[in-house]
């Protein structure tokens, strides 16, 4: 899951940088609201969480503004303001969760996987292609009714591919899900993920699209 987080309280955003990433999530954290713009047009993110209360611009402007210019990225208002008309303003806004603080990351992650099922239209927990079966929760994948133990990587990649069964994700697309702006990536870190990738379950399952990338197919 690729998350920007938007946090300018340094202690909150570390503790969540560091248990998101824990949990096999790719996450960029932003201190400054009037970047969220900019950080947004450059990179596609599965969910933003979103501080409201922000230097040089406000969480509720900067949801205002996102869903003016039509984008649909999932936003958990993270915040200290928890009355219910602070909610309601928020949802009303345009936000798909409200979490006031403090919350236990526990209750996060599973808000995040409920967003996710709901943008993938599937009320069912799992994510299957033909025999593949991928557990968001327990981070289980089973192949053919057998368990499979992958890396972190590779996991992030396959997610990646099982969400969108038959799209085409290009290279820069599956490295996203795996790093932040900070990591150097190497030119082939990709391949050699999909080689593992391949290896553990059938080479079958994912086919490589010359020129555009790869694909989750049934086999």
């Amino acid at each position: 899951m690729k998350i920007l987080l938007v946090e300018d309280d340094s202690m909150l955003g570390d503790s969540l940088l560091r248990g998101l990433t824990g949990s096999g999530h790719t996450v960029d954290w932003l201190r400054d609201g009037a970047l969220v713009e900019a950080a947004l047009q450059a990179q596609d993110f599965d969910i933003v969480l979103l501080d409201l209360t922000l230097p040089n611009c406000d969480g509720l402007s900067i949801l205002r503004g996102l869903r003016a210019r039509r984008q649909t990225v999932a936003v958990i208002i993270l915040t200290a303001r928890g009355d219910v008309a602070d909610r309601v303003t928020g949802l009303d806004l345009g936000a798909d969760d409200y979490l006031p603080k403090p919350f236990a990351l526990a209750e996060l992650e599973a808000r995040i996987r409920a967003l996710t099922r709901r943008a993938n239209g599937a009320a069912d927990i799992l994510l299957t292609c033909g025999e593949l079966q991928l557990n968001p929760a327990t981070k289980e994948v089973r192949f053919r009714g057998q368990p499979v133990v992958l890396s972190s990587r590779e996991y992030q990649i396959l997610t990646a591919l099982i969400r969108r069964p038959g799209a085409i994700l290009s290279k820069t697309q599956l490295a996203e899900q795996m790093y932040n702006w900070k990591a150097d990536i190497d030119s082939n870190t990709v391949e050699v993920h999909i080689h593992r990738l391949r290896h553990k379950l059938t080479p079958e399952l994912i086919r490589t699209v010359r020129g555009l990338g790869y694909q989750l197919v049934e086999e």
